[in-house]
């Protein structure tokens, strides 16, 4: 059996939207465009594990930060991933109720994946992978093996969805199936070719 594995943000999440973004900007009165750049400049370590939310949040707004500034940020961070793509989120609601075996891995910290785990949609996913728990992040090769062996299936047993080409590669690298993910139509029209 196949197991398909999604990507959060950008597949089963909406980007984040740039009201969003200014938002938790204007909420720590930052400047939107430079709070941008750091909020992303920093990000792959947050997501890795390597950098507290107090460290990521201090680094991203240049100044030490309080403890409400935190927790209402990443409470708007969260939010910020939580708009749901639903073509894709009701492919996924199919796969599920047809019984296929599906999992989640996500570049996101350990407090972002926190609150995704509490959304509906994604808590019907029973396995589901965060590079901040795990200390790994996409494209590298470890956080592909480390699912894979969680799952208890060779990785050529895996199909792996996700919008960046690069973590695409990744898994290819690792030896699973690549799925390039453009939009809900096409994946949809993509994935009978691939599973079995």
């Amino acid at each position: 059996m196949t197991w398909i594995v999604f990507d959060y943000g950008g597949v089963l999440s909406l980007p984040q939207p740039e009201a969003d973004a200014e938002a938790m900007a204007r909420a720590v009165a930052a400047d939107p465009e430079e709070f941008s750049r750091r909020y992303w400049e920093h990000r792959l370590e947050f997501d890795r594990g390597s950098l507290t939310p107090h460290a990521y949040w201090a680094e991203v707004l240049g100044r030490p930060v309080t403890d409400s500034e935190v927790a209402r940020l990443v409470a708007m961070d969260v939010a910020s991933w939580a708009h749901p793509d639903e073509g894709t989120v009701a492919l996924l609601g199919e796969l599920l109720a047809a019984g296929r075996d599906v999992a989640l891995l996500s570049n996101a910290s350990a407090a972002v994946g926190e609150g995704i785990d509490q959304l509906p949609w994604i808590s019907a996913i029973g396995h589901r992978f965060y590079s901040g728990h795990l200390g790994l992040v996409k494209p590298d090769r470890e956080i592909y093996d480390v699912t894979a062996k969680a799952l208890g299936a060779d990785p050529a047993e895996i199909v792996f969805i996700d919008d960046r080409p690069e973590n695409v590669e990744g898994a290819e690298r690792a030896g699973m199936t690549g799925v390039h993910f453009s939009g809900a139509a096409a994946l949809r029209a993509a994935l009978p070719a691939v599973i079995r």
